[in-house]
């Protein structure tokens, strides 16, 4: 065992010299590789023949579900890949549920290097799934190991951004979750030009684009885990003061235990906020392509024809403008991580999600008005800010748990949280889908039918509102005694400041040079920005 000694918590405790701004670049190699779960669908189309080549291989009629699931002879449909889609994001809720108070006690380097197996590993599985044809093996590799994966990755750095950043909660967890929103401009672009490297007649590239990618992530994946680092209980960044605590009663200075937390009405509370803010930005997303192709059909090309009367030729040529609003909206949805979890830092996290289901409920009602009056601008301009709002959503609520909870365990807290994004990444999309299903079989038209979708949405930011208007400061029945925050800190190989000294052989002393944080920064900034220069691009089409 001795030899993986370097991945224990108490191995990664920063000495004085360290830079805490070492630490974000690290977070953000893990998520912007993690990220790649929301671009998965590019792999679909090529999947769904990749028996065919050209053209899918159907199965036969009489074949049965479970039939399918192991036949060798027919392509999958693209519904049965979508369950991988499905599967990441239940995995990764659940996951860091029932792993997070793990992660406390080993650490963010033990558990990157657990995510960086499980996501790199189940792409490998998934590559062996596509060399036999069985769609039960890219389900158990991507699905449910990389959906673990998913999980410990995702809350990894959440504890360990906190505590190095307490002067700025909310723009420190910002910067990582950004990352996991743009691993998708990342990834579906260089996916794309690795299945066209790769095609051949007899393949349509994925397997080699899986095995290419599992190893590429795999070394930004590892990169980051080991360049975690953790700061001594009591550490401040230098010349800064916490605020008294009677100024702001809705930050406290105790800690709650993360086994305390199913019981506390509190986190109930934000359980919801997250979930009807996640809920109905996730319908907003599975339904912004095809809304505004149907609202605005001819008018996107300048033709006065509704999307029933386009020929194929006109609606492949709106389908391209759609593609670049949902590019568009990607950009939003980054960058409102960032920018509306810094904003938390100033007026509050409780304040911030008013401002999201308030400006948030005017935004999704007014949507079909903008839509019936053929006001393209502002109807885009609506989706820009829901999206960033969507984005800022999950980047503000570890900030918000901290506060709430305390700093001590709110990586494992925020893990449970996450159950809200795995029920919400199920309620969202099956709320919008079957509403439009309905209204579509009882005759509305396809211009029409996300009309009562998008007020249910709204309705369902009225309650999100009501939630966060309930929270209050958690009781102090709630917190760890002293002493039960101090067993809480030897489990977890906590040391103190003042411990720190004299202790340098457990201890990460080394200087951090100007020069290694921007070689840090530029390694992940210069991914970022080609992803997201390839974003822009394929958005540019929607304002020519």
């Amino acid at each position: 065992m001795a030899l993986f000694d370097f991945l224990d918590k108490e191995r990664t405790i920063a000495g004085s010299g360290f830079n805490r701004w070492l630490v974000p670049p690290a977070a953000l190699a893990i998520h912007l590789c993690i990220g790649m779960a929301y671009g998965f669908s590019v792999f679909w189309l090529p999947l769904s023949k990749a028996l065919g080549i050209k053209e899918p291989i159907a199965c036969a009629k009489d074949l049965g579900f479970f039939a399918e699931i192991f036949s060798a002879s027919c392509d999958w449909k693209i519904s049965m890949l979508g369950w991988m889609y499905t599967l990441f994001f239940v995995l990764l809720g659940s996951s860091a549920a029932i792993w997070g108070g793990w992660l406390e006690h080993a650490g963010p380097r033990k558990a990157g290097v657990v995510s960086a197996i499980c996501w790199c590993g189940g792409l490998v599985i998934s590559a062996f799934g596509i060399h036999t044809h069985q769609i039960w093996l890219m389900w158990l590799g991507s699905g449910v190991i990389g959906g673990i994966g998913l999980g410990l990755g995702y809350i990894s750095p959440v504890s360990t951004l906190i505590k190095w950043f307490p002067d700025r909660r909310g723009m420190a967890t910002g910067m990582a979750i950004m990352g996991f929103g743009g691993g998708a401009m990342i990834g579906a672009p260089m996916a794309a030009k690795l299945m066209a490297h790769f095609a051949t007649p007899t393949s349509v590239g994925v397997l080699e684009t899986f095995l290419v990618m599992a190893a590429i992530y795999f070394v930004f994946m590892m990169g980051g885990a080991l360049s975690y680092r953790v700061p001594p209980t009591g550490w401040k960044p230098a010349g800064w003061t916490p605020p008294p605590a009677a100024n702001n009663t809705m930050i406290t200075q105790k800690h709650v235990h993360v086994s305390r937390v199913w019981g506390i009405p509190q986190f109930w509370l934000i359980w919801g906020v997250l979930c009807l803010n996640v809920s109905a930005g996730i319908g907003i997303i599975g339904m912004s392509s095809p809304l505004l192709q149907e609202v605005f059909a001819g008018q996107l090309i300048g033709v006065p024809l509704a999307f029933n009367e386009l020929d194929a030729a006109q609606k492949l040529q709106i389908a391209a403008i759609a593609a670049g609003f949902t590019g568009l909206l990607s950009l939003f949805n980054i960058g409102g991580r960032f920018v509306w979890a810094s904003c938390s830092d100033f007026i509050g996290r409780k304040n911030t999600y008013f401002v999201f289901f308030a400006l948030g409920f005017l935004l999704y009602a007014s949507i079909p008005t903008l839509g019936k009056a053929g006001s393209l601008g502002l109807f885009v301009a609506a989706f820009c800010v829901i999206l960033s709002m969507y984005g800022g959503g999950f980047a503000t609520v570890p900030a918000y748990l901290a506060d709430m909870f305390g700093t001590q365990m709110v990586g494992a807290i925020h893990g449970r949280l996450l159950t809200a994004w795995a029920t919400a990444g199920v309620l969202g999309p099956v709320l919008v889908n079957y509403l439009r299903e309905y209204q579509l079989s009882i005759g509305v038209a396809k211009a029409d039918s996300y009309t009562i979708t998008m007020y249910i949405l709204s309705g369902m930011l009225i309650l999100g509102a009501i939630c966060n208007a309930m929270i209050k400061p958690v009781d102090a029945k709630y917190f760890m005694t002293d002493a039960e925050l101090a067993a809480e800190r030897k489990l977890a190989h906590d040391r103190t400041v003042q411990a720190e000294v004299g202790t340098s052989a457990a201890v990460s002393s080394s200087e951090s040079s100007p020069l290694v944080v921007a070689l840090a920064w530029a390694a992940v900034g210069i991914p970022l920005a080609w992803g997201v220069w390839q974003t822009v691009q394929k958005a540019a089409v929607l304002f020519k």
